[in-house]
């Protein structure tokens, strides 16, 4: 794909992902539209095995957006990351189709892995604010990773993962891949535990109430058998 079909490309994903963009010419001081052209640049210098020269083109683009994207990160159609400062995608990441990220989401390793220490992303991926993905593992086509989220394990496809560490709150609704991704519409597993915890404390007092009640009426029959016995 040459440049020319790559801006338009670019211009395209950007205005349809973000409202806030409301000319062509706006999307040219847009960080994202910045970084993937810096990326683009700097993977097909990686790819020829120019490294140093991949890395300065790739730097260049960290100090312009303040989005890292190592150049050997393989990344696919449709990528849009909405407001990326403080995004990292580590070196072996391979990133399928529609994929987005928001501000403050790293892609990264344990620091354990030898080789594929960076994850996969599958396609029409959301990830939200300030997520972190680590580990060479899969992210399912279709799923989306809630905002402060850690990932630490594979995720299946169609799947919604929230919390630290985190972990899969809802899988294999059909309705998932046609709906609007929104990084707010995600269940609150936090939330959800303490309503059982206070469910569970609620049936203990019912059942202590009910005990001591017992325990009453027990005393006072065997006083009452007492005084008859006198």
């Amino acid at each position: 794909m040459g440049l020319v079909s790559r801006i338009r490309e670019e211009i395209k994903v950007i205005r349809e992902r973000d409202p806030a963009i409301h000319s062509n010419m706006e999307v040219f001081l847009y960080p994202s539209f910045k970084v993937m052209m810096y990326y683009r640049l700097a993977h097909k210098l990686y790819r020829k095995r120019h490294y140093f020269l991949a890395r300065w083109v790739s730097q260049r683009g960290v100090r312009k957006t303040g989005i890292e994207i190592h150049p050997g990160a393989q990344i696919g159609k449709g990528f849009f990351i909405d407001h990326g400062n403080g995004v990292i995608i580590g070196e072996t990441s391979v990133i399928g189709d529609n994929v987005t990220l928001y501000q403050g989401v790293t892609l990264g390793g344990t620091g354990k892995e030898q080789g594929k220490r960076h994850p996969t992303i599958g396609n029409n991926v959301m990830i939200s604010t300030g997520a972190k993905v680590l580990g060479s593992f899969k992210i399912g086509d279709n799923s989306k990773i809630g905002a402060g989220s850690v990932v630490l394990k594979e995720v299946p496809p169609n799947s919604t993962v929230v919390g630290v560490p985190g972990r899969v709150v809802k899988r294999n609704d059909q309705a998932l891949p046609q709906e609007k991704l929104d990084q707010t519409d995600l269940p609150d597993p936090v939330r959800e535990d303490i309503m059982s915890l206070q469910r569970a404390n609620a049936e203990l007092t019912n059942r202590l109430l009910d005990l001591e009640r017992e325990m009453k009426r027990l005393r006072a029959e065997a006083g009452m058998i007492c005084r008859n016995g006198d």
